[in-house]
């Protein structure tokens, strides 16, 4: 399999707003990370965009329909759409998430949380393996945001992911808004999270914003929404994260609202003054 390659840098998601700006002169960052089902067509301005960013940067590719959590077996269209899309822009990376979005015939549009069981582990440890010698690459699995717990989980979520990769041989994406997010909304310590995630296997970062309301019991209830700029929380357990394992390439997700592009570069820019740091430190 091709392994995860994208440099050890900060990069962004591509939005089409901002493709005239990018592409007047080179931008500091280290790639780019689009959303596979976005280029699932045969071609048109979205191809031409991305196929003139190819020619410059590396690229991420991000799966957000595949439901690698489900019991039902994955669909093998949207698979076979999903290699099209790989074997035109051959990415340094593509990634998935830890969570399941159909129903029988259903596509929910959304990425719920599944029960951390055998039976789940090893329904999706067979569908990472369809995924990777489908694409003939590895990978990557992230670490989700959740609202509830199961009661019928029988691993802890650092302890599944591990067992995944150790069965499967992909590797993680570590999206540090997702640990803040659920950390918060489960009233544990990300820290302690962090400290037993598998991060040897750890091979992207995302970071992105998060909305702020209450539950019905007037807690705090945080949702992963990609609306905001990246929170100090979340830039501090970041730090925290790359000053431990070193520098790794980064992406900065806003998904909505999105702002103009010298903003969204700034957030980049961040991200790479803690990689230089991490790097000097060294």
């Amino acid at each position: 399999m091709k392994a995860s390659q994208l440099p050890a840098r900060a990069g962004v998601g591509f939005k089409p707003e901002h493709f005239a700006m990018i592409d007047a002169e080179r931008q500091p960052v280290g790639f780019f990370e689009v959303h596979a089902e976005n280029y699932m067509g045969a071609g048109g301005p979205p191809h031409a965009q991305l196929s003139r960013l190819r020619e410059v940067y590396a690229l991420s590719i991000h799966g957000v329909g595949l439901s690698i959590g489900s019991l039902q077996p994955l669909d093998q269209d949207h698979l076979r759409r999903l290699r099209q899309v790989c074997d035109r822009y051959q990415p340094e990376s593509f990634s998935e998430h830890l969570a399941w979005s159909t129903h029988d015939t259903t596509f929910l549009n959304d990425l719920l949380p599944l029960p951390y069981t055998r039976e789940t582990l090893e329904q999706i440890c067979r569908h990472i393996d369809e995924v990777q010698t489908t694409l003939g690459r590895q990978m990557l699995l992230e670490n989700p945001a959740t609202y509830l717990l199961f009661e019928e989980s029988t691993y802890e979520e650092t302890d599944f992911l591990d067992e995944v990769v150790k069965r499967s041989g992909c590797g993680l994406l570590l999206d540090i808004n997702n640990v803040f997010v659920a950390s918060t909304n489960h009233n544990t310590d990300p820290r302690s999270y962090l400290a037993r995630f598998p991060i040897r296997h750890v091979r992207e970062i995302h970071l992105g914003g998060h909305s702020e309301t209450e539950d019905d019991l007037g807690a705090p209830l945080l949702i992963d929404s990609h609306d905001t700029p990246v929170r100090d929380p979340v830039w501090a357990l970041y730090a925290e994260v790359v000053a431990r394992i070193g520098p790794v390439a980064t992406l900065i997700e806003w998904d909505n609202d999105v702002p103009a592009w010298p903003v969204l570069r700034s957030e980049a820019e961040a991200a790479e003054a803690i990689l230089r740091r991490s790097a000097l430190a060294a």
